[in-house]
């Protein structure tokens, strides 16, 4: 996929490039940061639980377990971990 930078200023390529290129290693710390986060949550739950947390969204999604708030935090930290995941998978990719 190719994507083309247009910039209506008087900032030359260069600049524009060390700028892009320091928020996208940014984005990245932030997503390395993020999937630590979620991911010790959620280790946290699947060691009290004794269930792993793909399968704990699967019975969690079937309406399979209920009756437990953390179940609420379980999901919304293995969400957040997913997410973050695919982001940084995504920038990962991108070459400037």
């Amino acid at each position: 996929m190719d994507v083309t930078l247009q910039i209506d200023n008087d900032y030359s390529l260069q600049e524009a490039s060390e700028i892009i290129r320091s928020a996208l290693e940014h984005e990245k710390h932030l997503a390395k940061y993020k999937i630590d986060r979620y991911s010790m949550i959620c280790d946290e739950f699947e060691d009290q639980y004794d269930l792993i947390s793909t399968e704990f969204i699967q019975k969690f999604e079937a309406g399979e377990l209920f009756g437990d708030d953390k179940y609420f935090e379980w999901y919304a930290a293995k969400r957040g971990l997913d997410h973050w995941k695919k982001k940084l998978a995504l920038l990962k990719c991108i070459k400037l």
